[in-house]
């Protein structure tokens, strides 16, 4: 049987990646996110690690966070990929990404170095994407907008739920309609496989780099 880490930032294609998994009879045995040494953040979202343990808590996964600078990213992960392949008894290690060449390259050589083999559970081309973020909003998951690339999408859209209105609004704009290229993040909050509900509040918007992120100073656990 596959037992398998789950490379995870707390967004919605991780979380499909997760549904599919299971879906397919697998054992997603942690999530697997990684964190600059000095920030407390994600890599991936910039999100902090407090929101991603909630998540694991409510999914009922544990959560192993990766602890690296940007120059021994890849060093660390396979280190720490070897260490979770002995714990967990693990097979293969998956991800998220659903078209991006280079991603997919760096994911197979990562996991070919820790003996592991690398899933690519949403794997698409690159024109399936729309149909991709409906099967996510037809999903039952719920998740909404923290992170936009001031780019390419305004503020306006932090804290939009991804549902039926956010399908068609994102259309409009000249992006991948799954924010393939980082024009967006996301963070699910409840679906299926949550065990409990992660209730938002108190949001506030702030600046970084080239991006805009919403955080809430208030979340808690709730029993569904």
């Amino acid at each position: 049987m596959k037992r398998l880490a789950l490379s995870w930032s707390g967004g919605k294609d991780g979380c499909l990646a997760l549904d599919v998994l299971v879906k397919q009879g697998i054992e997603v045995s942690c999530l697997v996110t990684t964190v600059p040494y000095e920030i407390g953040r994600t890599f991936g979202h910039g999100e902090k690690m407090e929101m991603i343990k909630l998540q694991g808590e409510a999914l009922g996964i544990p959560v192993h966070f990766i602890e690296c600078t940007f120059e021994e990213y890849t060093q660390r992960f396979v280190q720490d990929l070897m260490e979770l392949k002995e714990r967990h008894v693990l097979t293969g290690i998956a991800f998220g990404d659903l078209y991006f060449e280079p991603h997919r390259e760096w994911g197979e050589k990562v996991a070919s170095e820790a003996g592991l083999e690398a899933v690519y559970p949403l794997w698409m081309d690159e024109k399936s994407a729309l149909n991709a973020l409906k099967t996510f909003v037809d999903s039952g998951y719920k998740s909404t907008v923290i992170r936009v690339r001031e780019d390419v999408l305004d503020d306006s859209w932090l804290g939009r739920r991804l549902d039926t209105f956010f399908l068609k609004d994102i259309q409009h704009h000249n992006v991948c309609p799954m924010g393939e290229a980082g024009e967006y993040h996301t963070y699910v909050y409840d679906g299926p496989l949550f065990k409990q509900k992660i209730l938002l509040g108190q949001p506030v918007v702030v600046k970084l780099e080239t991006t805009k992120k919403l955080e809430y100073r208030d979340y808690s656990l709730i029993t569904k």
